[in-house]
């Protein structure tokens, strides 16, 4: 018999269920203010993390646990990051706010100096419904010259590397490296003096020696500690997990790239810019240069051996980060906290693996920008289900507050997401038509996404200058070898009027 859970519907609804569905099993109202009847949440952040996995249809990823949870309730089959780089894409998550709306656009943006007084997702389930909340390993982005945000959680934030090696070799002998040192906010003002680390390493080492498997235990025990405290309390629990790969560097134990032929994984298709995209849309070099052997020079060509071993050690680096997370879900199955705990997995954006010549993210294109959203919500969610419904980051704050019984999300920071709980309930639901995402470059790229078309607009933050324009049709060019915004000023048209009803976005500098 399933345990009725979490107050979602109101007490008509929830008759109004049972009348029309006899025999099924509805979630039960209660009262505001009973935090021992709430549902727990863990929440699995995953750094790097496109839908290269085996649930969204990749056939040559190994990721079995990631599989499993997916079964568990529903895959998101359309889900956007709301900005491709990872400090903005998680204040989106935590704040339900745009990094348009609030002015969060760097990797060094601090979130208590531009909103001092914003309320996070976390301290949003602690101050309404009673939430112990805690953090482990890469949640708020922290390097660049950011600390995270501890006034999140209730109690300190169980901080992992993400930048870290095995091998001596990898670090020229144990030398301080450019992303150690940006992630560790050391000698930020002298990153190119420092050595270049290697952009991959596959030692003979067991999962716990790196950060990911550390994260795992720590979770693990965390959620034995969870429960003896609801038991006792009566205290629900907030866990956010995150882990690091497969960020760059691709570090992960032998026994992961032995999972795959190299020679079968799948090299880019198309290696070129999109015809006709304005110059300011592309990239060359950025974040992967920092690692060797990568050429340092912005438009050098890569060998087909480096690609191979990119992508290899993507894939590797995913199906370790599973294995991680499998043991995670493990424990909370025996625990037997499963059927009273809401899991969602989220990857913080895309990452391009050579699609359009572009290695890593920064972009407004679909490899970097296309994520995956798992959400189990037990009493909820249909096991197995999917959607096509068009999700943002943002969403997931209203969504988890609602399944949670606590008031939606008001601020005082912008709220631009909306509750994903109808498509939760019934798969083919609507609450949006399209998803909004942007990437500040010499120009702020603004971005329509709806089913079939991308529109980014570019255009200076201060608006004065003419806007320049990409249309990509999904539906016909999936891989986005052509700029059509030329040849269907239409669909251009039609999706610029969707994006003039959003604000004027936020300046940088705030």
């Amino acid at each position: 018999m399933q345990i009725p859970l979490i107050p979602m519907l109101s007490r008509l609804q929830t008759i109004a269920t049972c009348l029309a569905f006899l025999g099924c099993f509805v979630l039960s109202p209660m009262d505001a203010t009973q935090a021992d009847e709430r549902p727990n949440v863990l929440l699995i952040l995953v750094d790097d993390l496109k839908p290269a996995l085996g649930c969204y249809g990749d056939s040559h990823a190994k990721t079995p646990n990631i599989d499993a949870l997916a079964n568990r309730g529903m895959r998101f089959d359309m889900a956007y990051c709301n900005q491709a780089v990872c400090a903005p894409s998680r204040f989106t998550l935590m704040l339900g706010s745009h990094s348009t709306s609030t002015g969060l656009y760097g990797l060094g943006s601090q979130l208590r100096q531009i909103i001092p007084d914003a309320v996070t997702m976390p301290q949003h389930f602690a101050a309404h419904g009673g939430y112990r909340t805690e953090s482990l390993g890469k949640i708020f982005h922290i390097g660049h010259g950011n600390h995270g945000d501890p006034e999140s959680f209730s109690v300190p934030h169980f901080k992992e590397k993400v930048i870290e090696y095995l091998e001596p070799d990898s670090t020229d002998g144990g030398q301080l490296t450019r992303e150690e040192a940006f992630f560790t906010n050391q000698m930020l003002g002298q990153i190119k003096s420092l050595p270049r680390g290697a952009a991959y390493e596959s030692p003979d080492a067991q999962d716990d020696d790196y950060a990911d498997g550390r994260v795992a235990a720590e979770t693990r025990k965390r959620l034995q500690a969870a429960k003896q405290r609801r038991q006792t309390e009566g205290t629900p629990f907030f866990i956010a997990a995150g882990f690091a790969r497969p960020h760059l560097p691709f570090s992960a134990p032998q026994k992961y790239w032995d999972l795959y032929d190299p020679d079968s994984l799948p090299m880019p298709e198309h290696e070129t810019l999109p015809v006709d995209a304005p110059k300011v849309a592309g990239k060359r070099g950025g974040e992967i240069s920092n690692y060797k052997p990568v050429p340092t020079q912005p438009n050098a060509e890569f060998s087909d051996d480096l690609k191979r071993n990119l992508i290899h050690g993507y894939y590797a680096s995913v199906s370790y980060v599973d294995a991680q997370i499998g043991k995670v879900i493990d424990e909370l199955d025996r625990l037997e906290l499963s059927e009273n705990t809401i899991v969602v997995l989220w990857g913080d954006h895309g990452f391009h693996l050579g699609d359009l010549g572009i290695w890593t993210k920064h972009t407004n294109y679909e490899q970097a920008n296309r994520i995956p959203i798992l959400i189990s919500a037990p009493g909820i969610t249909q096991p197995g289900s999917s959607t096509k419904q068009l999700a943002e980051s943002v969403d997931l704050f209203p969504t988890l507050a609602e399944l949670a019984g606590l008031p939606s999300p008001s601020g005082p920071q912008p709220t631009d997401g909306v509750s994903l709980v109808p498509v939760l309930q019934d798969p083919s639901a609507r609450v949006r038509d399209h998803a909004y995402h942007a990437y500040p470059k010499r120009k702020l790229g603004r971005a329509i996404r709806t089913e079939r078309y991308r529109l980014v607009q570019w255009k200076s933050i201060d608006g004065n200058d003419a806007p320049l324009y990409e249309l990509y049709d999904y539906q016909t060019d999936p891989l986005e070898t052509q700029n059509l915004a030329e040849n269907q000023p239409d669909v251009v048209e039609r999706l610029s009027k969707i994006l003039a009803d959003y604000p004027d976005p936020a300046p940088r500098n705030r």
